[in-house]
């Protein structure tokens, strides 16, 4: 059995009256990097705070790679953090860092980072606030991959960043994931930057995982059916519908099932992840809308 690198149940974190997440329930199997998806507000920089040690839960609970997060210091040396803001003090060099990098961490590789340095075209002998922003994100993802991490977390990394930059730091962290074995969390509004990255997808959605697996048996299993309009309730029981739409004559709905369609009123059609990712994000606002209507009835 693949062991977890990260479970959450039933975990939560208020903020004074309000909930930034709740009841979020989640198993998170080693050795695969995942994307975590959603919309804004869904709890996404919040279960990755907590997951790295920086938040305490208010409810339910949490474990990283079988321990608490940040318990102790054998726990923080195995879990690496780069947010969205890739922080990095403007005022001091990237020897600087490294030099604070190693002063930190117990496992700190202080010659794979000056290599990837080095490899980025950077001297050591530059500031960080003279830095582009790639550069400073590429600087950040260095300093946590030196860790030598069992789990590195990404909070949106590449958010600010222009295209070109983007498509050069996820290069940088797929080869670090295949040359170190790493497991990776990356969290991202960029369903793209995810397709090229991620063999294992969460949509998280209002703190609740909508839907989680391997992409590929999710693609495999995820289909659009097209055709004469009907309603949901008489589809097969094994065609789980995960959103619908219809006009006056046709029907199209996107289902999940693990078995064939044989159907031949249907035109059946793959789904892209992003249609995919979409699908679990429609469902649950058109389920939030018939709740608001339930309550004002």
């Amino acid at each position: 059995m693949t062991p977890s690198v990260l479970e959450a149940q039933g975990l939560g974190k208020k903020y004074g009256k309000r909930w930034a997440l709740r009841e979020c329930t989640i198993d998170i199997p080693a050795g695969h990097v995942v994307g975590l998806v959603g919309p804004n507000g869904a709890g996404k920089t919040t279960l990755l705070k907590l997951a790295s040690g920086q938040l305490e839960p208010t409810a339910g609970g949490i474990t990283v790679l079988g321990g608490r997060p940040a318990g102790d210091a054998e726990q923080l040396a195995k879990v690496g953090f780069v947010a969205q803001d890739t922080p990095v003090y403007a005022g001091l060099s990237i020897a600087d860092h490294l030099r604070l990098g190693a002063r930190l961490n117990p496992r700190w590789d202080d010659r794979r980072a000056r290599e990837r340095i080095a490899q980025l075209g950077l001297t050591v002998d530059r500031r960080a606030g003279k830095l582009s922003s790639g550069q400073r994100a590429q600087v950040a993802l260095t300093l946590g991959l030196a860790k030598r991490p069992e789990l590195l977390i990404l909070d949106e990394p590449v958010a600010s960043l222009d295209p070109l930059a983007r498509r050069e730091f996820l290069r940088g962290l797929m080869e670090a994931t295949v040359e170190h074995q790493l497991s990776v969390v990356l969290s991202s509004h960029l369903v793209s930057d995810l397709e090229r990255t991620c063999d294992y997808l969460i949509v998280l959605v209002d703190s609740r995982v909508q839907v989680a697996g391997e992409v590929d048996k999710l693609l495999a299993t995820h289909h659009r059916l097209t055709g004469p309009r009907r309603d949901a309730d008489r589809l097969p029981a094994d065609q789980h519908v995960i959103s619908a739409s219809h006009t006056d004559r046709q029907s199209t709905f996107i289902i999940r099932t693990d078995d064939p369609i044989h159907d031949p009123a249907w035109a059946v059609t793959q789904l892209s992840l992003e249609d995919l990712v979409l699908a679990y994000m429609d469902k649950s606002t058109a389920e939030d809308r018939r709740a608001a209507l339930e309550m004002q009835r």
